[in-house]
């Protein structure tokens, strides 16, 4: 079993960026230039490591190998985006690694794209920014280049990457440290942990309520110990988890109102299942549907928003209750925009930079708003 952080930081030791891995300050996946730069650079490891796993590391700045970190991200969709563009295409693996040096909100995410065992060239299959269907690209050094299509694949990295995951391999005294450093981060929190198959270690914490009988956690942790991963992570919405002998249940809810008469919805159910091989598999449903609420008092909600939102730009003095709408605001337009208020989005967006002003806390809120949004987003495109 592989320890994730031992692997990026052997990585990082190994070589500068090269044709089995590569790094990055972040990924933006929000627009069409950071989704096309991200799938040529999938295509291009894809097509370098016929043979062997191939790496990009998120959240590092390039020149001196410092882990900045990024925010945790949790799209089960990516693989779509990169089987919708790219004949041929990779399985990927995109996960959040928690380092201690790094912010509790913040992770190095390790993208993994997988050999192919059909032994094809992935190319575009679709356009998308400047990059054309059917460009080929392939990892040459630290660059990935446009080739022709008469290219062979040769195997070349494989021993090199099977040597850096060797020394990457899990230990007794590495999950120990883990589950210890897990408890302290989080002990003003209520922690637990389960073993599954006497191989996988879960550690979960969070603020613990009970609620007509059932046990609900906010600002909700959760990690896999034994590889380092991070599996969930929540500044705003709740959590419910249940598990049994082999499988480990997360099901998460979003509180939505109007003048914090708030009612709980489930957003998603993600099923972690450990197999007696050593192996697992995450599985996730959606299960959200949009509240309706009424339009009178949403358009309310949405002029006092706006209204706002101005005097945040024009830096007007605030009184006591609109100091504590402000907190409101980033839940109170993702409600505006599930009831059918398109631009409620954009408003959101407006906001940003005072939000960021205003707390850390409510930046926080204001992410995990968007992360909601996009959720929904994909979920709709299906």
């Amino acid at each position: 079993m592989i320890n994730k952080r031992l692997l990026i930081k052997n990585l990082l030791a190994h070589n500068d960026e090269n044709s089995f891995y590569d790094k990055k300050r972040q990924l933006n996946l929000h627009n069409k230039e950071g989704k096309a730069k991200f799938l040529k650079h999938i295509c291009a490891l894809s097509n370098a490591n016929p043979k062997n796993n191939s790496f990009i590391v998120v959240g590092v700045e390039d020149e001196a190998n410092k882990l900045s970190g990024v925010d945790f991200f949790d799209d089960s969709k990516i693989q779509n985006l990169v089987n919708a563009y790219l004949a041929h295409p990779p399985l990927i693996q995109y996960e959040n690694i928690p380092f201690p040096t790094l912010p509790k909100n913040k992770v190095i995410g390790l993208v993994t794209i997988k050999p192919k065992v059909d032994n094809t060239i992935s190319s575009f299959k679709k356009s998308i920014h400047k990059y054309y269907s059917s460009y080929i690209y392939k990892r040459v050094g630290s660059n990935s280049a446009l080739m022709q299509y008469d290219f062979e694949l040769k195997d070349v990295n494989s021993h090199i990457v099977k040597a850096i995951e060797n020394r990457a391999k899990n230990n007794i005294e590495h999950t120990l440290e883990g589950v210890l450093e897990f408890m302290r981060k989080n002990k003003k929190r209520t922690t637990q942990y389960k073993v599954f198959k006497e191989q996988f270690i879960l550690c979960w914490a969070g603020i613990k309520k009970t609620v007509a009988g059932e046990e609900f956690f906010s600002r909700v942790d959760i990690e896999m110990i034994n590889e380092q991963i991070k599996l969930f992570y929540s500044s705003l919405d709740e959590v419910s988890i249940h598990y049994n002998s082999s499988s480990f249940i997360i099901t998460e809810y979003i509180s939505l109102g109007i003048n914090n008469n708030l009612k709980r919805f489930p957003l998603e159910k993600q099923i972690i299942h450990f197999s007696e091989n050593g192996n697992y598999n995450i599985a996730s449903e959606f299960l959200f549907e949009p509240p309706v609420f009424d339009k009178k008092e949403l358009f309310h909600l949405y002029n006092s928003n706006n209204a706002l939102i101005t005097k945040l730009k024009k830096g007007a003095s605030l009184t006591q209750n609109e100091e504590e709408d402000v907190l409101n605001l980033p839940s109170s337009y993702l409600l505006l925009k599930l009831n059918g208020f398109d631009d409620a989005n954009e408003k959101l967006i407006e906001g940003k930079a005072y939000f960021k002003k205003h707390s850390e806390e409510l930046y926080q809120d204001f992410k995990e708003v968007l992360r909601i949004l996009r959720k929904i987003k994909y979920s709709q495109e299906e």
